[in-house]
């Protein structure tokens, strides 16, 4: 089985198809979840509900994507242990990053509860909004172990070649979160505190099915509970290739916060129409981070077994299914932008922020599915540091610097719409070049 699942060996194009296509379908049912969540606020709640749940996104991931990118270089040390065929190592790796998650869900859970309401005064969070806005994020945060150590768990999985369980668990709490919204909201009566009660119980459902798969396996990357702890030669390899990745989730996160502090500047329809885009758009991305994290292991275990021609035919491949994936789907958001941003609020003046959004951005998918793509094969290859400074002086320095320049000047949204597709473009000229000059495979 675990030969089975090895990308080192057999058809390219296959194995990481077959590996992206469970990825896909589990951040479809998560992004239809998600999605669910905001149809069912802004029909039933109101704009200002709406509003606060969909802008809440931004924060969370400035918390979380930090320990997502740890997970991220943590898959990268068990894919190359796995892809060596050195299962000792691997084993001391993957209990060290669970003991590793199980200590940040802690810290993560007193940090978010604690600086939520002070992020969203930075934020410039509308006073209709902040109350929900608050309840929100602060039962969200309560709940940070079930989304941290799912995150740790797939990226075990997936690190071995595994992405079909997480999809069958992602189905399954995708469904539980949207029964969950209905009978919170519809049936109790509850306001946005039943939509953040709803999803981190599906949260905590998930991460529980996939540790019992972990537990359950008889293959090497089995986990005994009782290893469960620090190695701590193996975690400062895992922190070496995961702490840049974390440090470019956290400033991806953090220039979007900022970001969304000039949206919030525009009011409670601007905020609720861009948030249904931020919805919408989070569907053009399915592509892009299904091919991601398959190039991601792909080029893992391929580095890790010394096959580098075949990493050469695989970036070739990845890379350009997910450009041509992330475009077509950018081009039916571009047509349909009307009634997709019309399903989660008829509010003319919301429809109309969230189509101009849509149009603005959606036709440059290409460029950003090229910089996540180049970022995987640079992560994979253990070179994490190259992506997260891309990133940090792309979408953090000049895209923040831009709006902080160009927003008091024209007091116009369309300054904060542009400032994506603007900054898409030049990480992927940086991306080209580096990989153009730097790259042996």
């Amino acid at each position: 089985m675990e030969q089975k699942r090895s990308m080192t060996t057999g058809s390219i194009w296959k194995k990481m198809t077959l590996f992206a296509l469970p990825i896909f379908l589990g951040n479809l049912f998560q992004q239809l979840y998600n999605t669910a969540d905001s149809l069912i606020v802004g029909n039933f709640l109101g704009s200002n509900p709406l509003a606060a749940v969909t802008s809440s996104g931004n924060i969370t991931f400035l918390l979380i994507g930090f320990l997502s990118g740890i997970s991220v270089g943590a898959g990268v040390v068990i894919a190359k242990y796995f892809g060596a065929k050195d299962y000792d190592n691997m084993k001391v790796a993957i209990h060290t990053t669970v003991a590793f998650g199980l200590v940040a869900s802690v810290i993560l859970t007193v940090v978010g509860v604690l600086l939520t309401p002070q992020i969203l005064i930075w934020m410039d969070t509308p006073s209709e909004v902040m109350n929900d806005s608050k309840t929100y994020l602060t039962i969200y945060f309560w709940g940070s172990l079930g989304s941290v150590m799912y995150n740790i768990f797939v990226g075990i999985l997936q690190a071995v070649g595994d992405s079909k369980h997480p999809l069958y668990y992602l189905i399954v709490s995708s469904i539980i979160n949207v029964v969950l919204d209905i009978v919170f909201i519809l049936c109790f009566h509850m306001g946005v505190d039943g939509a953040a009660i709803a999803t981190i119980i599906s949260q905590f459902v998930s991460a529980l099915l996939c540790f019992l798969q972990l537990i359950i396996t008889k293959e090497s990357h089995h986990i005994y509970i009782r290893k469960i702890k620090f190695n701590f030669k193996m975690l400062k390899e895992i922190i070496r290739y995961g702490l840049p990745s974390g440090l470019q989730n956290s400033i991806i996160a953090f220039a979007n916060v900022v970001v969304q502090s000039k949206v919030n500047y525009f009011g409670g329809s601007a905020m609720a129409g861009v948030g249904a885009y931020a919805k919408i758009e989070g569907f053009g991305f399915l592509p892009i981070t299904s091919f991601t994290m398959a190039l991601t292991t792909f080029v893992g275990q391929n580095i890790g077994a010394k096959e580098y021609d075949r990493v050469k035919r695989g970036v070739k491949f990845g890379v350009l299914t997910t450009i041509i994936l992330a475009e077509i789907i950018g081009v039916f958001i571009f047509i349909l932008a009307p009634l997709l941003i019309a399903a989660f609020d008829d509010n003319p003046e919301v429809i109309m922020y969230g189509i101009d959004k849509a149009r603005t951005s959606a036709l440059f998918y290409f460029l950003l599915a090229y910089s996540h793509a180049l970022s995987a094969v640079l992560r994979g290859a253990g070179k994490s540091i190259v992506p997260m400074l891309v990133m940090l002086i792309c979408w953090c320095v000049i895209r923040v610097s831009f709006l902080a320049i160009m927003v008091p000047i024209f007091k116009n949204i369309q300054v904060v719409y542009w400032v994506y597709p603007l900054t898409w473009f030049l990480s992927s000229i940086c991306f080209f070049f580096y990989y153009k000059k730097n790259s042996s495979y």
